[in-house]
C-alpha cells in the first residue's frame, strides 16, 4: 500500500527542497565558520537565526523516513517539532499523521521568512492543514502546546534541547517517543541533554541510531510515583 510520503506531489516538494540544501548549504556554512573564526560564535538565538537564515540544515531522506515510521507506528496525533527550518523534516512528519488517521504538527521557527516558506512548502506538499508552525523562541511559542504530546522532534539549537524537553515533559503521554537530531553537532551542548534522558530514574528509555548525524531516540515510561497520561 502506498503512503502519503511516497505521493508525487510530497516526492516531488522533497526532491526539490534537498537539491536546493545540497546546492546552498555547504557554502552557507563556510561563510558562516568563516565568521566565526574571526569573530566568535554568538550565543545569542536570534543572532544565529539571522546567520541561518538561508541555510535548510535539513535532516537527512534517511532519517526523514525513520521519523515517518515511527509516528506512524505510534499513532500519533500530537507531534511538537524544535526548529521547523524550510519544512522539510516537517513534510516527514505530517504525511506520517496523515498515514495514521490525522492530527496536527505543531512546528516552532526564530526566523519568520524561514517559516512563510515552510508553511508554502508544506501547503505545496498537500500538507498545511495538518501544520501549524509558531514564530519566535520555542520556550515561549511551546509552552502552551496541549497534551498529550505523542512524539517530540529537536531539531533547532543544541543547547535547548533539555530545556524544550524539561518545559514539554509534563505533558507528554506515556511512551512518548522523542528524537533528538545531530548529535554530531555542538557534542558539548548536548552533553546535558544526553545525560538527562539516559540517567538512571530519569524516566526515559534511550538509544543512539547511527543515522544521519546521528540520532537520539527515547521513549518517556513516566518516573516512579509521577501521574502517568
Amino acid at each position: 500500500m502506498s503512503t502519503t510520503l511516497d505521493s508525487p506531489r510530497v516526492q516531488k516538494t522533497l526532491d526539490r527542497l534537498f537539491q536546493e540544501a545540497e546546492s546552498g548549504d555547504p557554502q552557507i556554512l563556510a561563510r558562516v565558520r568563516g565568521d566565526w573564526e574571526r569573530r566568535g560564535p554568538s550565543p545569542d538565538p536570534e543572532g544565529l537565526a539571522h546567520m541561518f537564515a538561508d541555510a535548510y540544515l535539513p535532516v537527512s531522506r534517511e532519517v526523514g523516513r525513520l521519523l515517518h515510521l515511527l509516528v506512524f507506528a505510534a499513532r500519533a496525533r500530537t507531534v511538537v517539532e524544535f526548529g521547523t527550518s524550510f519544512g522539510i523534516s516537517t513534510l516527514f512528519l505530517a504525511a506520517a499523521v496523515r498515514d495514521g488517521g490525522g492530527g496536527r504538527v505543531i512546528g516552532s521557527e526564530m526566523h519568520p521568512e524561514k517559516a512563510r516558506r515552510a508553511r508554502r512548502n508544506l501547503d505545496e506538499g498537500g500538507l498545511g492543514d495538518l501544520v501549524e508552525i509558531r514564530e519566535g523562541d520555542a520556550l515561549v511559542t511551546l509552552r502552551d502546546v496541549e497534551g498529550p504530546i505523542d512524539l517530540v522532534l529537536l531539531d533547532g539549537w543544541k543547547n535547548l534541547y533539555l530545556p524544550v524537553l524539561r518545559m514539554l515533559e509534563p505533558r507528554l503521554r506515556r511512551g512518548a517517543i522523542i528524537v533528538a537530531d545531530d548529535l554530531d553537532i555542538a557534542p558539548e551542548d548536548l552533553r546535558p541533554y544526553l545525560d538527562h534522558v539516559r540517567g538512571a530514574g530519569s524516566g526515559y528509555g534511550s538509544v543512539e541510531i547511527p543515522l544521519g548525524d546521528r540520532l537520539e531516540v527515547s521513549c518517556w515510561h513516566g518516573r516512579e510515583g509521577e501521574a502517568r497520561a
